[in-house]
């Protein structure tokens, strides 16, 4: 029978590593998992208590398809109070995680055809989710002159080049973990704006920075609810991975078609998920969650304290996330054959750079310190005296 074109995307390797590492830990193995971006702590006892309430006695049925109210004016206030920005719920659509607001944002914004470009590298559900709905694709070259980041100039050329429908920042981004600015996201706002081209605003990581707060896109110059996507998610600063649960800002024009796409395609979220995600905006849950940045803090230094001894010298900015991008290419080996090895030798599971960068991801590895400081520690022991092994090194 016959597959649809669309269907043929390359696999997310980040879990086929998660896989080979889970294998080896129920075979009885030591494995330090520093693959995925997943939080070690999981969701805050303030969601926990709440999920409980909610099994033994609440009502799980459908909830509206763009989201519980409650929930969406818990979205609604917490941009006003974190950043001053005034949205009102009825913009505010409730997702299947940020990969659920993906599919219905894009779906919703960008016809067949459509000229997309983001940064390489970057996440690669962006460009595939893209392509499977027909999309072009036009990836940026996005290295250490311009901090991983998308600029002005290169958005110019490649709208020059044949045109441009939409654009994609991630800030922090994955997986280098640097951010854009306010003075640069309001740059590049401008320009979409000027140019008739959507921003689609990943801010996943939005909490989870380590010097500057991260800025959002509706501070963005006066583009904001005018045109641009702001994607968010329960997954990464409040450690819900599993629950499945994020949401979408929306300009008021694609308010109707992302509400009618998200009747359709699931009818709505998870209930369970979001009637306890309400509790995430309490003050226990933002503490939870500041307690785990805290974390993140300690981790990121007991990698970058020791980037000497690892040989890492080229290495992206962790501004934010939870994330360190570092070029392996002095160890003579690809990134895909050292992560396999770096595995079958050391139980250290980490992630090549081919899925976030197909033309230089060889010589990349991604790193996450989203474990307990204490497994990254000795991950790190792993790696450097690992490395003291291979042939050429010093």
């Amino acid at each position: 029978m016959k597959v649809s074109r669309r269907a043929q995307v390359p696999p997310f390797a980040v879990m086929e590593v998660l896989a080979a590492a889970n294998a080896r830990r129920a075979a009885g193995e030591s494995v330090l998992n520093l693959c995925a971006g997943e939080p070690s702590t999981g969701a805050s006892e303030a969601v926990r208590r709440r999920a409980v309430d909610l099994l033994t006695a609440g009502d799980l049925g459908y909830t509206e398809s763009m989201g519980a109210p409650a929930l969406r004016q818990a979205v609604a206030d917490h941009y006003g109070s974190w950043y001053g920005v005034d949205v009102t719920p009825a913009q505010v659509a409730i997702t299947t995680g940020s990969s659920g607001g993906f599919m219905l944002a894009f779906l919703a914004a960008f016809d067949v055809g459509d000229r997309v470009a983001l940064a390489r590298p970057g996440y690669p559900a962006y460009k595939n989710i893209l392509r499977s709905l027909g999309c072009e694709v036009v990836e940026l070259d996005c290295g250490p002159d311009t901090r991983y980041q998308p600029t002005v100039s290169q958005l110019r050329e490649a709208y020059y080049d044949g045109g441009l429908d939409g654009l994609v920042v991630a800030s922090p981004a994955n997986p280098t973990g640097t951010m854009i600015d306010a003075p640069g996201l309001a740059e590049l706002a401008g320009w979409c704006e000027e140019f008739d081209v959507r921003l689609v605003s990943d801010e996943i990581y939005h909490g989870i920075t380590y010097d500057d707060a991260a800025e959002t896109a509706p501070t963005a110059a006066r583009y904001l609810p005018g045109g641009a996507v702001v994607v968010n998610s329960f997954s990464k600063y409040w450690a819900m991975t599993g629950w499945r649960l994020g949401w979408l800002v929306l300009p008021d024009d694609l308010v109707g078609p992302v509400d009618a796409l998200a009747g359709n395609v699931a009818l709505c979220p998870p209930a369970l998920a979001q009637h306890a995600g309400v509790a995430a905006f309490s003050d226990e849950g933002y503490a939870a969650a500041r307690a785990n940045v805290e974390q993140y803090a300690v981790s990121r230094r007991l990698v970058l304290d020791r980037l000497d001894e690892l040989g890492w010298d080229r290495v992206a900015p962790a501004d934010g996330a939870f994330y360190v991008y570092a070029d392996i290419s002095r160890s003579g080996l690809d990134s895909v054959t050292w992560c396999a090895r770096l595995l079958a030798e050391t139980g250290v599971a980490l992630t090549p750079g081919t899925d976030f960068d197909g033309v230089a991801g060889h010589d990349w590895v991604r790193l996450s310190f989203a474990a307990a400081p204490e497994t990254v520690s000795e991950a790190v022991d792993r790696i450097v005296a690992w490395q003291g092994t291979l042939p050429g090194a010093s």
